[in-house]
């Protein structure tokens, strides 16, 4: 077992994996352990004097309130093994089953798009998404082409149209609008926001690897979305609108602007990250741009039937008391759970 952040092979590694993407890199990382106290652990075969070749990445959450657990990450939409084969996917479950029973976590959770183990025989799937990628090797126009005619291109010059503003980077201010626009969205959901102090660590962590895009009508922030970097993957993380906007068009002007950035820079893909299968209006979406999806599993080892329908219920508790919060106590919800439920 290694310790990601502590290891000087590690960056290197990721960024030779072909597998790799921003969820395994020293800066995600960091900002899980700052905001929330995760520590990063993986197993590999590579002995301390060797150069890295295979890893399986954890972080270690430790919460009294959903059982201490290995999650493969937190907050994260994939975070594929970095093996060579099989066989080695193989050796590091393995240890894994013998590292969970020796440090009784509750269960090791992997979310992986590879169907490259029989997980049968020690992990079970328990929830399945769609995963969303845009591919930008393309020309411009012909990324352009693919757009939904109604629901993209024509809300994207509607936007045009309105006078927007625009502005990108990664100041104070333009994260205080982001984060605004992320409480909004998130209240009208009736869900708890992420922390403020996330996204601060998030962009400190991160760096030139960050950018916060934010549309204004006049001085009013009326939508933001926020994009990582990671090789030639440009990754759709965080959005948070105004209801009140979206007339404007302002969502679709700002995917186009990253869009345009991202094929400038020479990016390859446009990473819209994971839906749940029943997210119908958020997979429409997606698939509005042209984007393709594969299976996305989350999978656990151990697992119980009563664990799972007991942590579903939870759920839809917690959800229907956070329906009848207010605006403010909905944020201060948010400051005490997340730590809990990554």
């Amino acid at each position: 077992m290694i310790r990601p952040l502590l290891d000087d092979r590690w960056s290197q590694f990721v960024d030779r994996h072909a597998n790799s993407s921003v969820f395994h890199t020293i800066g995600w990382l960091t900002a899980l352990r700052a905001a929330y106290g995760y520590e990063p652990i993986a197993l590999t075969t590579s002995s301390p004097s060797q150069k890295l070749t295979n890893a399986l990445l954890f972080c270690s959450v430790q919460s009294w309130l959903t059982r201490g657990r290995l999650v493969s990450l937190p907050f994260t939409d994939h975070c594929e093994p970095l093996v060579e084969s099989i066989e080695q996917l193989q050796t590091l479950c393995a240890r894994l089953d013998t590292l969970q029973k020796t440090q009784r976590w509750a269960y090791a959770e992997l979310r992986t798009s590879e169907p490259l183990l029989d997980f049968e025989k020690s992990f079970r799937a328990c929830k399945t998404y769609l995963w969303h990628r845009l591919d930008l090797r393309p020309r411009l126009d012909a990324i352009e082409k693919r757009f939904h005619k109604d629901c993209i291109k024509r809300r994207i010059r509607h936007a045009e149209r309105q006078g927007l503003m625009y502005e990108q980077g990664r100041s104070d201010s333009l994260l205080q609008s982001f984060y605004d626009l992320i409480v909004r969205m998130r209240s009208r959901k009736h869900l708890p926001p992420q922390p403020f102090s996330w996204f601060q660590r998030l962009v400190a962590s991160m760096g030139k690897n960050v950018c916060i895009r934010v549309a204004f009508k006049g001085d009013q922030p009326v939508a933001g979305i926020l994009t990582l970097n990671h090789g030639r993957t440009v990754y759709y993380k965080y959005g948070g609108s105004d209801a009140r906007f979206h007339h404007l068009g302002a969502t679709p002007m700002l995917f186009w602007q990253a869009i345009q950035t991202a094929k400038s820079a020479g990016m390859e893909t446009l990473d819209l990250g994971r839906s749940d299968v029943e997210d119908r209006g958020l997979i429409m979406f997606k698939e509005r741009w042209g984007a393709e999806s594969v299976r996305l599993t989350l999978w656990r080892s151990p697992i119980a039937e009563g664990s799972l329908f007991l942590e579903h219920l939870k759920m839809r508790l917690a959800r229907t008391v956070c329906t009848y919060m207010p605006h403010r106590m909905l944020v201060f919800a948010g400051q005490l759970m997340y730590r809990h439920i990554g």
